[in-house]
């Protein structure tokens, strides 16, 4: 069939979320906080989105609701994943005959299995890779060659699987309005996050008592993975300075993020992005972080947080941390991670997708680096070199 046109108007997009969580979520949920923001982004610029998900309607857009309920407790199970792309497929077919939509923009792990269906249809897709991708990920992508476009959330996502039909490379974003700014910041460090080992909360804990500040640690712990190594690894080395929080919903997250010291982030993965990165910054927060994934392409060293290459060096960045400046960590966000940038990026990848230009050079927005007025500090122990 005839691919759909669009020329220069208003697009139509068929936006799918995971079946986990709310959009926006309540607590947890970096994907679906995106994908919420992404939403109205695109509806106050004149698109036409529907959503299809799982829950609540939370957003401006058209809300289709293919679950009653969000399934959190079934993150990790093959069935709601598998289950979720039947039924959006079965549901976007049915909507087309009367939205006729322009493309089809899926967050999910097995909604791009769809792909050729949309195609036949005459309608592109493009997948947004919120996670790291691994080996059998590289074999499913690679698989559906053309039929996808792949959406990266970093250069550093990207690079790591260079084959892969990446057709844009989009920032995660978020409206800095709606989060909390403070200058004056408490005593403790916050590790805000999955207690999982790629996270490391228990490297945040080792440096905190190392620079004798006080932790805070808010964040998930309901998959057996979690489970197990928090029993191994965290509860083990807590301290009478550390507060284990527990999930922290929206409200909360914004008042830990906002009256914290730092946002410790020592993770020891390929991070493909990092969400609380940039919630930290809007509140005027700095990161202290371990080099890795895409940490240094949202951190800026010496005036946004620290960025260390070892875990022995994050006791000292916690006490320098104190030094820079909370404007600049929130204008950092207000300019290289708006939700106008995230629009922008997401609407120029789904025109590409549309007129089939996937062979040509891929629109890369850049991070942007504040200079002066700020001021950097000086190389140290827990900097780059």
């Amino acid at each position: 069939m005839e691919a759909h046109s669009t020329g220069g108007r208003p697009l139509r997009v068929a936006l799918v979320a995971p079946p986990y969580f709310d959009v926006p979520p309540a607590g947890y949920g970096g994907v679906e906080a995106v994908v919420a923001d992404l939403a109205d982004a695109l509806v106050e610029r004149g698109h036409h989105v529907t959503l299809l998900g799982a829950g609540r309607s939370g957003t401006r857009a058209e809300f289709v609701r293919l679950w009653d309920r969000p399934v959190a407790d079934r993150i990790g199970e093959a069935f709601p994943e598998l289950a979720h792309a039947a039924i959006a497929r079965a549901a976007i077919h049915r909507l087309d005959r009367s939205h006729r939509f322009d493309v089809v923009h899926d967050h999910t792990l097995a909604g791009p299995l769809n792909a050729a269906s949309y195609s036949a249809a005459g309608l592109p897709t493009v997948v947004t890779v919120h996670c790291s991708v691994n080996d059998d990920l590289r074999r499913m992508y690679g698989s559906l060659g053309s039929d996808v476009g792949l959406i990266a959330i970093s250069e550093r996502q990207r690079a790591l699987a260079p084959e892969l039909n990446w057709v844009s490379t989009v920032y995660n974003g978020l409206r800095v309005g709606g989060w909390p700014y403070r200058s004056r910041k408490g005593d403790f460090a916050l590790f805000l996050g999955r207690f999982h080992p790629q996270k490391a909360p228990h490297l945040a804990i080792e440096a905190a008592h190392a620079a004798q500040i006080p932790l805070v640690l808010a964040g998930k712990c309901s998959e057996p993975v979690e489970r197990t190594y928090y029993a191994r690894e965290v509860a083990p080395r807590l301290g009478p300075d550390d507060r284990v929080y527990g999930v922290a919903d929206a409200a909360a997250k914004r008042i830990l993020l906002s009256q914290a010291r730092c946002l410790l982030f020592p993770i020891v993965w390929e991070e493909p992005f990092g969400m609380v990165m940039i919630e930290a910054m809007a509140c005027g927060t700095p990161v202290v972080a371990l080099r890795g994934g895409a940490v240094p392409e949202v951190v800026v060293p010496g005036v946004t947080g620290l960025i260390c290459e070892d875990p022995a060096q994050l006791p000292a960045a916690l006490t320098q941390v104190g030094e820079l400046d909370p404007a600049a960590c929130r204008t950092h966000v207000a300019t290289a991670f708006s939700v106008d940038r995230l629009a922008a990026g997401y609407v120029a990848a789904y025109r590409r997708a549309i007129a089939g230009r996937t062979s040509e050079p891929s629109l890369v927005l850049p991070v942007s680096r504040p200079r002066a007025p700020y001021r950097r500090l000086p190389s140290g122990s827990s900097t780059r070199r």
